[in-house]
Formats: C-alpha cells, structure tokens, sequence
C-alpha cells in the first residue's frame, strides 16, 4: 500500500524525506523494532515503561527507511545523522497515530463488521463467550477478542493483553471479516482507551456491565477517577448501548450514547429484567434457569449453563444485545444453554458422582462467589485449590486463605505464579490464616501444583465439588523470572484418568 494511502486523514506536524508519499510503498506498519525491515513503517510510541523513539535507530540499521515520532521525540529517535535520510512523519500523539495509521492500512475492518464492545470492572470475558456462543447458534458468524485470546471460525490467537494494541485489534477485525464473522465482541478495558487501542474503531453498540475500583497505581490510572472517566469515554464511541441497571453508574455511563439504550438487571426498573432464578444440574447440565421480564410482561425462560446470579446477568446482557441487533429474544436459546467459558466458573468435569470446576479467582471476593455459588447445589463437600502470587499482593495470601477457612470445607494449598519466593513458603503462609479461620485439621499443603490437583481429584467422593482457582484459562506458571508451561484441564485429565475416568 502506498504510504499516501496510509496517512490518509492524520493530522501530521510535518512529513520530510526523499520520496513522495504517493510512490512510497509500504508492506506493513511496526512497532517493535525487532519486527522492522525495508518496506514497513515503524512507528515510535513513547510508553509507560520506555520510549520507542531509543530503538528507531536500530528499524533503520534493519533497512526501515519511513518513520513516524512523537513531536519533542525527534533527538530521542537518533535519525539526522543517518548516511540515507528516511522519511519521516511527526504527530502529535505517535499511540493515537497507530490507531488511524492501522485502520487505513486495514482498510476500515470494523465498517465489514458489527463490533460489540463490553467493559466493566468484572464480567467482559465471560460476555464476550456468551454473546459469540449465542450469535454463532443464531446464525451470526461471530469472533471475539479478549484477556483469553481471540477466537473465531476454529481459529484461536493469543494476545498480550485484555484490549490488544491498534494495530493488533485491527489487523485481526480484518482477518475475521475476510473470514466470514459478521460480528465480533470485544472486551474494551479502560488502558485500551486511554492508550487509543479502540480509536477509529467503529462500534456497533457498546455493553457497561459494573464498576468498582481496579487498575489503579503504577503504570495503570492515576485515581478511581481517571479509571472511571476512560470506563465513561468509551462510549462516546456507541450509538446504541446496554447497561447493567442494577449498579449504581449505569446511567451515566450511557450518558453520552445517542441512541437506544436497554438497561437489564434484577431491580424492578429494568426494561430487560430475570425473576424465579433457580440453580440447576442435570444429565451434563449444571447452570442457573430464570424468567425473563421485558417491561415487567414475562417474556420467555431460559437456561444458561454457567452457574450464580452473576451469569444471569450476563445472559440479561447477551439478551440485550440481541434486541439492539433486531434478534428476538428466543433466538439466544441454544447458546445460552450450551456457552463454556474458559477458565470462568468452567465446569471441567460433572457427573452424578462429583464436579471439577476451573475458575479464574484470586482474590478474597471471586473465592467467595465461586465456593457460596457452588454450594447452592448442595455439594457433600467444597473442596478449594488454590496458591497465592510471589513478590507482591502479601495481603491476598491472608485474605485468600481466611475466606478458604470459613467457607470450604477442605483446602488444598499449592503454587499460583511463585515468582522468586519459595512456593512452599507462600503455601505455608496461607496455612496459617486458614487455620485461624477454622480450617485447622481441614487442610493440606502441596507446592507443586500439579501434585496438588492430582491429590484433589483423588481425594473426591460421591457429592464433592473440587475448585480449582487462580489460574483459570493461563497456560503458564510464573516461576523465577520465566514463564514456565502449565495447563491446569491437562492436569486434572491425568488425574482423572488414574481414576479410570477419560474425557
């Protein structure tokens, strides 16, 4: 694509260089000097830990010869003493070019796609599994993006974090509209607006499912505030929306939405709102059922095959979404009912005998919802499998370990991203708040994780629920400065299967 095309539209303090715009061609955009060879475009982006402009010398040593810096970065950038004068292109905000940069060499992905966009403090990746499992079962050939990765048609791509960089966000909205998806749900986390990753993103309609204080200090928000002012931002960005109405900030998150906005929940305001939930597990079936309201009128029922009241809201939004796109209601049945979401409340294994379930908690409250959402089933017994992280977060391994001796009725304490501690320090820690909370004699320390679920699984007779929390969908362990490979299903497979049982 020629360079002109590129910057079609960007506002530019001045472009310099040997080659005119309109005849430079480029054959991709980068921003990792690593990635940088002749053809491609290298844009500098000052960042939260270092400044790109320190490498645009070392794109150039790679054959890179068309740049785009930060006004005030030009020095940083070491390119005017360079034997071939590059072109180079200045802006104001190099992050905020990328984005423009990369919708024009996509040629506008999200305008082949309708984009859903969920943010909140809890409750986007599980949406964005409801809403494709839905749309998918409607008919809707749908992608998502994500802190799990994306995924669409059979295809799965790892990503780095909850809202990808532009040009990863939007090279892959192309990818899926070339594949076929007619829609994608994306998790819009407060960081990827603030760092532009959703600019020039067209949304079809935006989701607000709950707001509490997260993300705040170092290289994230400054104050709840600014966390709270990027969550509102994104919508600006949505002609149409929907709320969870149930908390407190829903309306003024949508203020700015032109268009129509549904608001579900349980409080009797909501135009989309669930009554009659009932936890229930039969055959493979383990979810919650309810009656679906709409202006008060009952409306239909439903089951989604994630347990606890927080799914129901997430079904509520799903549903929500449906009506914005002109689908009734029922036509989110099937996928309701058959949605998995990795490492979320994921029901590894159930049979009449025991359940396995993988959840991503680690913390105090998401402990606490899991093992109070599982015992509405009325378990035999909850047994909990968990760690704490190494070289921060002293607190949660108190608090993490308090709520497990309170609520559980057997811990197994093992490793959760040690770092440069000693595991079975971290382990041993967490005993001793386990023990004060009343689970002293109801407890095991394990470090290895591995020997962990496979002791757990051993362990389970007929009416137990076995949690295994903290890692979730991660496919990797933290240990010592690496990431070293571990995958808790693979664990618990082999585990199952000293027990004759195979999935």
């Amino acid at each position: 694509m020629k360079l002109e095309q590129i910057l079609q539209g960007l506002p530019t303090r001045s472009v310099t260089g040997p080659e005119d715009p309109a005849t430079l061609d480029i054959t991709d955009i980068v921003y990792d000097s690593r990635k940088a060879v002749a053809g491609t475009l290298f844009v500098c982006m000052a960042g939260a830990e270092t400044d790109g402009h320190k490498y645009a010398r070392s794109a150039y040593d790679a054959g890179c010869r068309a740049f785009v810096l930060q006004e005030g970065h030009e020095d940083i950038a070491s390119l005017g003493d360079v034997p071939e004068a590059p072109t180079v292109i200045t802006v104001e905000n190099s992050r905020a070019a990328l984005a423009q940069l990369s919708d024009n060499f996509f040629e506008h992905p999200s305008g082949d796609l309708k984009v859903i966009g969920i943010t909140g403090t809890k409750g986007k990746t599980s949406i964005t599994y409801i809403l494709q499992s839905v749309l998918n079962a409607a008919g809707v050939p749908t992608g998502l993006i994500g802190t799990a990765g994306a995924a669409w048609g059979g295809k799965q791509v790892p990503t780095v974090n909850t809202t990808p960089e532009s040009y990863e966000l939007q090279k892959m909205l192309r990818q899926m509209a070339d594949d076929g998806m007619r829609a994608v749900a994306i998790e819009v986390s407060s960081l990827g607006v603030k760092w532009h990753r959703t600019d020039f993103i067209e949304f079809f309609c935006g989701v607000f499912t709950n707001i509490s204080p997260d993300h705040i200090g170092g290289h994230e928000h400054d104050s709840y505030e600014e966390y709270y002012s990027f969550k509102k931002a994104f919508f600006s960005l949505c002609s149409r929306a929907a709320a969870c109405g149930d908390d407190p900030s829903a309306r003024d998150m949508l203020e700015a939405v032109p268009g129509r906005k549904i608001f579900y929940g349980l409080g009797e305001e909501n135009e989309f709102r669930a009554v009659n939930m009932v936890p229930t597990r039969y055959d493979d079936f383990m979810g919650i059922r309810f009656d679906f309201l709409r202006d008060g009128t009952p409306a239909d029922t439903f089951e989604i095959s994630l347990p606890g009241d927080f799914s129901v809201h997430n079904a509520l939004a799903a549903l929500s979404v449906c009506e914005l796109m002109g689908l009734a209601p029922a036509a989110a049945k099937a996928g309701l009912r058959s949605v998995r979401v990795p490492g979320r409340c994921q029901i590894k294994y159930l049979s009449d005998e025991f359940g396995i379930i993988i959840d991503y908690a680690h913390n105090d409250i998401s402990l606490a919802g899991i093992i109070e959402t599982v015992r509405a089933y009325h378990p035999k017994r909850i047994i909990t499998l968990f760690g704490s992280v190494g070289d921060r977060a002293q607190l949660r391994r108190e608090e993490l370990g308090t709520t497990s001796g309170k609520l559980a009725d057997f811990t197994v304490i093992t490793e959760d991203d040690p770092g440069f501690e000693d595991p079975r320090r971290i382990a041993e820690e967490i005993a001793t708040y386990v023990e004060k909370a009343g689970g002293a004699g109801k407890y095991v320390v394990i470090p290895d994780r591995e020997e962990a679920v496979a002791y757990a699984v051993a362990m389970l007779e007929p009416g137990d629920f076995l949690l295994c929390c903290g890692k979730g969908h991660e496919r990797f362990m933290k240990v010592r400065g690496k990431k070293e490979p571990f995958n808790e299903e693979t664990c618990i497979e082999e585990a199952l299967a000293k027990r004759g049982i195979k999935l």
